[in-house]
């Protein structure tokens, strides 16, 4: 067989041949190589979508970088007014999304992203506008990031114009998206955006430039604060007004083509007349003293961190009351006007709730951070002498048992020991005196007499008991206040008294709520009834004589217009009033810092002090008589024999005793008078002292 007829064999059956592309008509060939390449793209797109899709599954499964917004923290008074503020670096308040005025959301949204709820975190059609743009200028003068993407950027990046920044912005914002929603994106943008002035997130921008919160803003202010973000530096109107004021038409304006507000609007708001508020240095904090106290209270023992309570954006809610606050710090500005070195301290008490009302640690914080208020360095005096005798009233001493009052030199520790004190000045009546004259007075005789009597260990207890923890020796000087006290301890001890016996642990922070308004921590201040009432009473029956002519507070009787008991020390170096109201328990101090002795007119600045705050403080508030406990019996009293008086008696005066303790025999051994309508002077009143308690509740009630 010929070579030609090998050729033209057809094939074997079973085995068909494709033909090759060039036997093929040219347009079979091009189908087909459409076909190889559709094909391709087909298997490319299927593969890239698996990768995309896994790529999606894994940012849904990954958690976003851990971060804190900073937030400003800020402390309250007991009528929710604002003590003060603390931050470090970021002053921001942050506000959920209801709590913002729909006007700043949309002038936002309208001059930062108008697609935002349309997109997935970025906007591919702002992107290619963007870039057209951008060509056609042949510089970036458009940009395309969504509000997610500066979110992102803030939150987990740094501001680097580098194209590795902008792709994980990109990869950050589409997790966001994902992981998110858009209320919790646009909440979480306008609370960490930066409005200049160190100032952060639209609830303190609104407050800075406005003086109102983010929920009340117009149209016109919200247009104006949505178009600083994007130049702080020239659009706030502190520092250019002009341009802000033309920021703000663009931003109304861009509001119009969004479809957010018509024209009119856009028009009306143009012409409004904002009251921008002055930017001023921030004001010293009111109650520095306090403010501190409050800090050491909620790190050191309610387990607030430093971090938490300076950025965590925690809210105190304390107990204080500016306005007390405010006139307490006049008062002792105006008394130590000309005493350049004399310091002061003052601290007030509810008595009926043991909440601290005021404090001040010393006359100028800026030039000393000590809080004298809470150091139990200063001897209190004869300040103390009323816990002194209150043991005695329980042991069986009564307003009108006698002690001579003159030099004495008494012997202690089984004779082992002497003491010699001293009256002020060497005054000595040298003759008996009563539990009221020796408190009115402030005779030393009389309390050491008593505390050697009753013993000293039980003054400490009470003491204690009161809410004095500082160290004492039971020892005869203990009488005359001569182991250190805070006035902290007196105001807490003194307003027991003044709560007939019931202690109240001093209280300063009501509640703790974090960011999220969750209670932290919440106030449930001990009570304890440590004292019978009826021995508070009598003992503030006694106190309120110290006012009275000849007492040792009577200098400031005339600036004093309701009844208040109290009782002064002096020491060397210290000058003290402690009181109170039924309503405020108030302890001043007064003296020097590095024990240099106060002069005879310092001494006097503790009264005038303690007299104008309390009268100041207390102004709406109507006089009231202190309540009268059941266990008390008032009958008048001859004040020579300290026994019940009659018409041969005279200058008789009324007096408080625990109930079965008044005397019982009459100063002469004739009848007493009958009492009568029109004659009471000089007439015994009964051993029950009826009308007197009868009058006292009626007031009360």
């Amino acid at each position: 067989m010929s070579e030609n007829e090998n050729n033209n064999r057809p094939p074997a059956s079973g085995t068909p041949q494709k033909p090759r592309d060039k036997e093929l008509p040219a347009s079979m060939r091009w189908m087909r190589r459409i076909k190889k390449l559709f094909s391709f793209f087909f298997t490319s797109c299927i593969l890239l979508l698996i990768l995309a899709a896994g790529f999606f599954v894994y940012l849904r499964a990954q958690t976003l970088p851990v971060t804190k917004m900073l937030q400003t923290s800020q402390m309250y008074d007991t009528h929710g007014e604002l003590i003060d503020t603390f931050y470090s670096g970021q002053n921001r308040q942050v506000v959920t999304l209801k709590e913002i005025s729909p006007y700043l959301i949309n002038a936002t949204l309208a001059v930062e992203d108008q697609h935002f709820y349309d997109h997935f975190g970025v906007d591919v059609k702002a992107v290619a506008r963007a870039a057209v743009v951008n060509v056609q200028a042949m510089a970036k003068v458009q940009g395309a990031g969504t509000i997610t993407q500066q979110l992102a950027r803030n939150l987990y990046l740094n501001h680097d114009r580098t194209w590795s920044r902008k792709i994980k912005e990109t990869v950050y914002a589409v997790q966001m998206e994902m992981q998110l929603s858009k209320d919790e994106i646009l909440t979480n943008y306008l609370n960490q955006i930066y409005y200049g002035h160190s100032t952060y997130g639209i609830e303190t921008a609104s407050e800075l430039f406005f003086g109102k919160h983010a929920s009340e803003l117009t149209l016109a202010e919200s247009a104006m604060i949505a178009g600083v973000p994007k130049g702080p530096r020239y659009y706030s109107p502190y520092y250019d007004l002009k341009n802000a004021m033309d920021r703000q038409k663009i931003v109304l304006q861009t509001m119009v083509r969004s479809g957010f507000i018509t024209q009119a609007a856009a028009d009306a708001a143009g012409k409004e007349k904002l009251t921008i508020q002055p930017l001023t240095k921030k004001k010293p904090a009111a109650a520095p003293y306090f403010r501190d106290y409050v800090r050491s209270l909620a790190t050191d023992k309610l387990g607030i961190s430093e971090e938490q309570f300076d950025e965590g954006g925690i809210r105190i809610y304390t107990t204080l009351d500016k306005k007390a606050q405010d006139i307490a710090e006049r008062v002792v500005t105006k008394q130590l006007a000309d005493k350049p070195d004399l310091q002061a301290a003052l601290v007030a008490i509810d008595p009926r709730t043991g909440e601290i009302k005021a404090m001040i640690g010393g006359r100028d914080y800026a030039e000393n951070q000590f809080n004298r208020a809470l150091s139990n360095t200063r001897q209190p005096g004869s300040s103390f002498k009323p816990i002194v005798y209150m043991v005695a009233l329980q042991n069986g001493y009564t307003p009108v048992t006698l002690v001579k009052s003159e030099p004495t030199v008494f012997t202690y520790d089984e004779g082992r020991q002497k003491y010699t004190p001293r009256n002020f000045n060497d005054q000595y009546v040298n003759a008996n005196i009563d539990m009221r004259q020796a408190i009115s007075k402030s005779d030393n005789i009389y309390a050491v007499h008593t505390i050697l009597d009753v013993g000293p260990a039980k003054v400490i207890d009470l003491a204690r008991k009161l809410g004095i923890d500082s160290p004492m020796k039971p020892l005869p000087s203990l009488a005359l206040g001569s182991f250190p006290v805070s006035p902290f301890e007196m105001a807490s001890a003194f307003g027991t008294i003044a709560n007939q016996g019931i202690h109240h642990e001093a209280t300063a922070i009501v509640r703790i709520e974090d960011a999220s308004g969750n209670v932290l921590y919440e106030a449930s201040p001990k009570t304890e009834t440590v004292l019978d009432p009826a021995v508070a009473y009598v003992m503030t029956n006694l106190m309120e004589s110290v006012f009275e002519e000849g007492g040792t507070g009577n200098r400031v009787a005339s600036t004093i217009k309701r009844p208040i008991a109290g009782k002064t020390g002096t020491t060397d170096t210290d000058a003290w009033l402690v009181g109170f109201t039924p309503e405020l328990a108030t302890a001043v101090w007064v003296g020097y810092d590095k024990n240099r002795d106060i002069s005879t007119v310092e001494s006097h600045l503790a009264s005038p002090i303690f007299a104008e705050f309390t009268e100041q403080t207390l102004e709406a508030i109507p006089p009231k008589l202190f309540p009268v406990p059941e266990g008390v019996n008032s009958v008048y009293i001859d004040p020579v024999s300290g026994k019940l008086s009659n018409e041969d008696c005279p200058n008789a005066h009324l007096e408080t005793f625990l109930a079965g303790t008044e005397p019982t025999t009459y100063c002469t051994g004739k009848p007493a008078k009958p009492a009568s309508g029109d004659d009471h002077k000089g007439t015994p009143k009964g051993q029950n002292g009826s009308w007197w308690n009868d009058l006292k509740r009626w007031w009360n009630d």
